[in-house]
């Protein structure tokens, strides 16, 4: 397992490293409306962005990880684009690296189970117990892990949550430390901890 994804990692830095902006460029990137072109990023804007100043009060990330097959993120994104507030997410990561972009930055999805967890099992639960919920947090799932749950991420996986990481906390002004798997904060499948090697990366690339 660990040396599957530290392979994906290794891959990953070669793919960001070809095609990715300064932290300038994309801190600049982040405020804009519309269907901005991201460098690294293959962005497809199922929902633009509006302006800034009126999206949701997003306070923190929530990185999720769904059962769904290669090619499943694209089916998720264009039926959660049709029933915003449906369960799902805002964002939408496909094996390829392809980011679907779904809801509009005001709507909120349905995701998270409460933020229930609080027996302190990946981190101090202090802060996130009943307070890092779907009402202050912008989800991102990641697909392909079937049919074994285990599964890491993808090296294109990885790559673009690199850049992509960087736009939301930007356009947000979301503190590393408010990057969460859905693990950390919720009870969940005990078979893996579904978001935890993303939201440590984030959080180790972000030092």
């Amino acid at each position: 397992m660990m040396s599957r994804l530290f392979a994906a990692v290794l891959a990953a830095l070669l793919l960001i490293a070809a095609a990715a902006a300064t932290d300038a460029e994309l801190a600049k990137i982040a405020q804009a409306s519309g269907t901005p072109d991201i460098p690294g990023l293959k962005m497809v804007w199922l929902s633009p962005w509006g302006e800034v100043r009126s999206a949701h009060p997003w306070r923190n990330i929530i990185v999720h990880q769904t059962e769904g097959p290669a090619g499943s993120a694209r089916g998720g994104a264009l039926e959660q684009s049709k029933s915003p507030t449906r369960r799902g997410v805002t964002v939408w990561v496909e094996t390829d690296g392809t980011v679907y972009w779904a809801v509009a930055e005001n709507l909120v999805p349905t995701h998270g189970d409460g933020a229930n967890r609080n027996d302190n099992k990946y981190i101090d639960n202090k802060a996130t117990y009943r307070q890092v919920v779907r009402d202050n947090s912008i989800g991102v799932e990641f697909a392909g892990n079937y049919p074994d749950v285990a599964t890491g991420p993808t090296a294109a996986q990885v790559a673009a949550w690199k850049i992509l990481v960087q736009v939301l906390r930007a356009r947000y002004r979301i503190p590393l430390d408010c990057v969460y798997a859905h693990n950390w904060i919720d009870y969940k499948d005990a078979r893996y901890c579904e978001g935890c090697w993303l939201a440590t990366l984030a959080r180790m690339w972000g030092e």
